[in-house]
């Protein structure tokens, strides 16, 4: 199975991320960039987001309509802590694996 530091700090803190790093883009590009989750879970999380003042979803009056999501400036102050934590699971992903893995071994071996 392949890990990436994406599956350590995921969710929500992803989509906050890539919203940080490149700024305001459509649903599909945001899809494109968080490879492997679902239109539905993205969906969940941008609503979600939005919600919470993190995300402003800008809907276009075009054909077909257009609409863009970006971060807030209340968004905006999760940059430095979400950077903090990418780079935690960049240093500590070794770790994080081999303790799933001591888990899982244990979990198999008691259930």
């Amino acid at each position: 199975m392949t890990y990436s530091t994406r599956s350590v700090a995921n969710g929500r803190f992803s989509c906050l991320g890539e919203l940080g790093k490149h700024g305001a883009c459509r649903f599909t590009q945001l899809r494109q960039r968080l490879a492997g989750v679902s239109e539905k879970m993205l969906t969940q999380t941008l609503r979600t987001l939005e919600r919470d003042g993190l995300v402003l979803r800008t809907v276009y009056p075009e054909v077909p309509i257009r609409v863009e999501y970006e971060l807030t400036p209340l968004g905006q102050t999760l940059r430095g802590p979400l950077k903090a934590l990418t780079e935690w699971s960049v240093r500590y992903i070794e770790d994080v694996l081999a303790a799933r893995e001591e888990y899982d071994g244990r979990a198999t071996r008691h259930y």
